[in-house]
């Protein structure tokens, strides 16, 4: 059984077809990390998934059943942390919010995420008193607070000055250690190999092409595939 799953999606933004009849699925403690093209439908897809996006067809299922509020994480690209709430804040507001947890559960809960992606220490602090790649583990425990079955990143690491993007991938990869099923939009062709399950090439609004990370980057079987590993390699 699949952990989360979308069946033939189909997504219109006014007469653009972003996604083009896409079946996609995770299994639980799957690392299956997506690249390719912008423009491709990858954002797209994760938005759909994570129910950000209803599809114009097709249909999201986690566990054969609807996905519940706060069951599928997501981390983007830009941390979208409220800039009025210090650290702390900003990861207790969806235990309080959503989940109705008392205020001093809740905080005990954010201080510990808080404290897994290795920003205990500043958790009074506010995003604008952060590096970005600070403010991207704020928003990584944002979403793993929630106790998400699945975890979906968004090209996490491409706002980051590049000496920020290990602290970042190292979350990430820990993650994946202790079992976390995670979906993972990413340039990062490296940390695909080392830590996907699977890797999938997404163009034109479709997956061209998924293989385990040696084959796919050693000898992936379609042209198109073989352009774009070219190009970013």
């Amino acid at each position: 059984m699949s952990e989360l799953r979308g069946q033939d999606l189909v997504k219109y933004y006014g007469d653009l077809e972003v996604l083009r009849g896409v079946t996609f699925a995770v299994d639980p403690g799957q690392v299956k990390v997506i690249v390719g093209p912008s423009g491709s439908g990858k954002s797209t897809l994760l938005r759909v998934l994570a129910g950000l996006e209803a599809p114009d067809s097709g249909v999201v299922t986690l566990e054969d059943r609807a996905p519940g509020p706060g069951e599928v994480g997501m981390v983007f690209q830009r941390f979208n942390l409220f800039s009025n709430m210090c650290a702390l804040d900003n990861v207790m507001c969806g235990l309080v919010e959503v989940r109705k947890l008392p205020k001093a559960d809740a905080r005990e809960q954010a201080l510990a995420f808080l404290e897994r992606v290795g920003l205990a220490d500043h958790h009074s602090k506010f995003p604008d008193e952060l590096s970005g790649g600070q403010q991207q583990r704020v928003a990584i425990a944002r979403a793993l607070v929630m106790k998400p079955k699945a975890m979906l990143f968004d090209e996490p690491t491409s706002a980051l000055d590049i000496e920020l993007v290990r602290e970042v991938l190292d979350v990430m990869e820990a993650l994946a250690r202790d079992g976390m099923t995670m979906v993972v939009v990413t340039h990062e062709m490296r940390f695909a190999h080392h830590v996907a399950s699977s890797v999938l090439m997404m163009d034109d609004g479709r997956i061209v092409e998924e293989a385990p990370p040696d084959q796919f980057f050693s000898s992936p079987k379609e042209e198109r595939t073989q352009r774009f590993l070219a190009l970013v390699e």
